[in-house]
């Protein structure tokens, strides 16, 4: 056995005390459950936040990669030429990646048995590859289609579920503008063929937007000018409202800028601020389950108060005691946040076939794609995170050993005889 005064020997002892033993049932079952309580708390934080991470990782590179970072429109009618040298400005910038040309209006998009209100896209099919993702969210026909077919359209597919349509099918899109004749006025629409369905899983991008060729939208506006917007891709999403601020200040009054954030800004701040909101919960859980390591191991220093006097008649001075205690708390620490990070790495890669799973049990929809930006639960476990969480659980499993190892090593041996 190493010499009593060594810091191997502290260790021995705390391992000791750590481990089962049927001589030491309470402090074995103290130490079980600080382990437990840990280790609990690390894998319900490292799971919730990996779930925010997706949320946060679906908005940024699925629905805002679809949507324009900024969009310049006017309803002057611009010339092909002042349309060119807007975009040319606007590349000049070095935080821009891509300009595309946009047609954006309303319309109202009807199959016969069902009728809707929508936001029309016209785009240039070859371009938007360039500025949107959203050949990737394709899920039958193709986006390329609208090259090749002038009265194509591209719906998203809660919108062609409620049509009743798919690949090959008609719809009339009508303009809002009316016709006028001598007789009545009549509504402005064409017969469109259904190219292509895409599905992101966002209630306002599957059921609000359809997407056409840029000069059938011309056509069925009886726009005079080429477009009526230009659409911006940035490096940094995030920088698209001071962007927007400088540009507003370069480019003339008569253009229009607006960026992501009408739609979905609100959306992403509510899930930065829950995830703030959250984790800070999820911490002081983690702060009860360290409290309740101080709590166990000062009934273990009650409950060992002989064997401590007999260390310290067999030589052991006060600051091994302190380290017996302080290496038995950080051992429990340590347990408790490796046990922690496996579960929750785990339960991270799982939590969205599980969801699935109750989902297809019960019969019910845990997100709504009315309520949530998203109607499935995703997840990225970020490694930053894990690092940060088990650092921070083994810094509060230390000072939680501070005043338990202390008070160990302020047990007088008489009296402690004595008591016992």
């Amino acid at each position: 056995m190493p010499s009593k005064s060594s810091p191997s020997f502290a260790r021995y002892i705390a391992m000791r005390y750590v481990s089962m033993g049927k001589r030491s049932q309470l402090v074995s079952f103290m130490s079980a459950m600080s382990i437990f309580g840990l280790a609990l708390g690390v894998t319900i934080l490292i799971t919730v936040l990996s779930v925010m991470n997706g949320f946060d990782r679906e908005v940024r590179e699925n629905i805002l990669s679809i949507v324009p970072h900024i969009t310049i429109s006017t309803e002057e009618n611009y010339s092909q030429q002042d349309w060119q040298n807007l975009e040319d400005l606007v590349q000049q910038r070095p935080d821009v990646l891509a300009t595309a040309p946009l047609i954006e209006k309303t319309g109202v998009i009807s199959s016969g048995q069902f009728s809707k209100g929508v936001l029309v896209n016209g785009i240039d099919a070859e371009r938007e590859l360039e500025i949107s993702r959203i050949d990737k969210f394709i899920v039958s026909g193709s986006l390329e289609e609208l090259q090749n077919q002038r009265w194509g359209i591209v719906l998203g597919q809660s919108l062609a579920d409620n049509l009743g349509v798919g690949i090959g099918d008609k719809v009339d899109l009508f303009s809002l503008a009316v016709n006028v004749n001598p007789l009545t006025p009549l509504p402005s629409y064409r017969a469109f063929t259904v190219t292509g369905i895409y599905r992101v899983g966002t209630l306002e991008l599957d059921s609000e937007l359809a997407v056409i060729n840029i000069a059938a939208a011309r056509a069925l506006f009886k726009l005079r000018g080429p477009y009526t917007g230009l659409r911006i891709k940035l490096q940094d999403v995030l920088s698209a409202d001071q962007v927007r601020i400088e540009l507003q200040s370069e480019l003339s009054t008569d253009l229009q800028l607006t960026t992501w954030t009408r739609l979905f800004g609100s959306i992403y701040e509510n899930i930065l601020f829950s995830r703030t909101i959250v984790g800070l919960m999820l911490w002081l859980l983690i702060a009860v389950a360290a409290f309740n390591l101080v709590v166990s191991l000062i009934m273990v220093v009650r409950d060992k108060r002989s064997d401590i006097a007999i260390l310290r008649t067999m030589g052991a001075s006060p600051r091994t005691i302190n380290r017996i205690f302080m290496y038995q708390g950080c051992m429990v620490g340590l347990i408790g946040t490796v046990i922690g990070v496996i579960l929750g790495v785990l339960a991270s890669l799982g939590v969205g076939e599980f969801a699935a799973f109750i989902e297809s049990v019960l019969g019910i929809q845990l997100l709504n794609a009315e309520v949530y930006p998203l109607d499935f639960l995703p997840s990225e476990i970020k490694w930053q995170d894990i690092v940060t969480i088990s650092v921070g659980v083994l810094f509060l499993s230390l000072l939680a050993t501070l005043y338990p190892a202390r008070r160990a090593a302020a047990v007088q041996p008489a009296e402690a005889l004595r008591l016992d």
